[in-house]
């Protein structure tokens, strides 16, 4: 099982990522998602990104074609009290019975004949927006900056604090025996980024987002 990003999602059009430049992150591409009604700021190391979204067009993202994915809940989080978090996965076999019911979305700025697959979690917005990538290119890493002031490259661990004392399902128990991703109860969402194994000890938190970087 292999994370491409992590998404924080954003109601302060995404300044959130002002804090994580200041913090010692080096900031990569951005984009605009067409017929989505969102853009983004990515920070990208050895082996993910970290996503910061946010909605730009409103009438995009209540479309016919994106309001099912729930993405206009998760971004106004603070209102509606879901999880601020999206999980994105790269396509394997091993997901085929996590995603197996997923809404299939096909947004228009995805080359034809693919789609993502999406678990809204609608019903426990607690836990993160997730979804299934339909393929990445290990290639495009190359072309983003991975240095940061922090010295850290390999993400090993994702942590998902969840204030709901029984969070636990279907979907937490599919990642059960996966050490990479965790789920903890915590008394607010929080986010904790683990790299390289946290062989310094140290940790990074970050004020206007519930985001912990151990390294």
């Amino acid at each position: 099982m292999r994370i491409n990003h992590v998404i924080i999602f954003s109601d302060r059009q995404g300044q959130e990522a002002d804090e994580l430049v200041q913090g010692g992150l080096t900031e990569g591409s951005n984009r605009v998602h067409p017929g989505q009604g969102t853009r983004n700021r990515k920070f990208y190391f050895s082996n993910f990104f970290l996503e910061i979204a946010w909605i730009i067009d409103a009438r995009e993202i209540r479309s016919p074609l994106t309001a099912p994915t729930k993405l206009w809940q998760r971004a106004n989080h603070r209102q509606n009290g879901c999880s601020p978090f999206g999980l994105c996965l790269d396509s394997s076999e091993e997901l085929h019975d996590l995603f197996k019911n997923a809404l299939e979305y096909r947004p228009t700025y995805l080359p034809t004949g693919q789609s993502f697959d999406i678990l809204t979690n609608e019903q426990s917005e607690y836990l993160p927006w997730t979804c299934r990538l339909p393929s990445s290119d290990p290639g495009a890493l190359a072309l983003e900056p991975t240095n940061h002031k922090l010295g850290i490259k390999i993400l090993t661990k994702v942590k998902f604090g969840i204030p709901k004392k029984d969070y636990q399902n279907i979907y937490t128990n599919f990642f059960k025996d996966e050490s990479r991703i965790d789920f903890v109860y915590d008394t607010q969402y929080t986010l904790t980024l683990e790299f390289d194994g946290g062989k310094e000890g140290q940790k990074k938190l970050f004020n206007s987002i519930p985001l912990t970087i151990a390294y």
